[in-house]
């Protein structure tokens, strides 16, 4: 193979060089079906190319907050050996817009509201703005509740 040819077999190593993120992390993206590769005859792992721009989406992707079973799921009908275009991008950027929306605002309250938490220090299931938002829990009757099931607030996003 000569210098001008592409090349668009790659190894792991030559996957997670190029992409930035450790073998162990090429791995564990197949793994979780996030991406797909092959054995050679010789056993050895092998990548389309395309799979540099599955990882970058990926990795974008977390760094907003977004669990890779969403990931997975938003790019489950994206072939693997298919380069992701700047249209692709866009499809998952909007499917996940609002609940990253929610995660801001969530995150705004928590912000805000934080200091008096901090400064009160007892977690009241009663009155705690964070933990219980307008005592939700207390509509639900008496006994204890799940907070991370039942509340809106933002320890559901934890």
């Amino acid at each position: 193979m000569d210098d001008s040819t592409i090349k668009t077999n790659l190894t792991v190593g030559e996957v997670a060089k190029r992409s930035g993120v450790a073998v162990s992390t090429v791995h564990f993206y197949e793994a979780k079906g996030l991406i797909q590769g092959w054995r050679t005859e010789g056993n050895q792992r092998r990548y389309h190319r395309s799979v540099l721009r599955r990882i970058a989406i990926i990795r974008v992707a977390q760094l907003t907050g977004i669990t890779l079973s969403t990931i997975r799921e938003a790019v489950a009908d994206l072939p693997h050996y298919h380069e992701a275009t700047a249209e692709d991008w866009a499809r998952f950027a909007n499917s996940w817009k609002d609940m990253l929306e929610k995660r801001i605002v969530s995150l705004t309250e928590l912000r805000d509201q934080i200091t008096s938490c901090i400064g009160c220090g007892c977690l009241s299931l009663e009155d705690c703005p964070l933990r219980n938002p307008g005592d939700e829990l207390g509509r639900n009757g008496p006994g204890p509740r799940c907070l991370g099931t039942h509340s809106p607030s933002v320890m559901e996003h934890t």
